[in-house]
């Protein structure tokens, strides 16, 4: 069993995330902390002028808001929502927060994913601690 889960969450599938979470649930130690992480891609600089001034304050909240009401189902749960790039990002989370699995969703591979590959293949090729793909 497992005391310091990280479970990347992106809000694309509602099944995957639930799917995520029973994981991280079966696998968890008693007393385990489990993070739900968002990752924000950055938006490049020439974007981000075509968008309201608050936009990304209120798409963090919003996202923040999200991931509490999903850790409120989930005892030793919490959210947090950081900035960067997906895969790099959980890579060095999980490695800062000392977590020592990561259950991470992916889907069917396509085209796209075979060159330049998914966020989940880069944490299952790099990450220092177990990983439990879903797909």
């Amino acid at each position: 069993m497992y005391k310091n889960i990280l479970v990347p969450i992106a809000f694309d599938s509602d099944a995957k995330v639930e799917a995520a979470m029973a994981v991280a649930r079966e696998l968890a130690a008693e007393g385990a902390e489990v993070t739900l992480l968002h990752v924000i891609e950055h938006i490049p600089g020439y974007a981000v002028t075509y968008m309201p001034p608050d936009y990304l304050v209120q798409s963090h909240k919003a996202v923040q808001d999200d991931l509490d009401a999903l850790a409120a189902k989930m005892e030793g749960a919490r959210g947090v929502v950081v900035d960067g790039h997906s895969g790099r990002t959980i890579l060095d989370y999980a490695a800062d927060a000392g977590s020592d699995l990561i259950v991470i969703a992916s889907h069917r591979p396509g085209m796209g994913d075979l060159l330049m590959g998914s966020t989940a293949t880069q944490v299952v090729r790099h990450a220092k601690c177990a990983v439990h793909v879903l797909r």
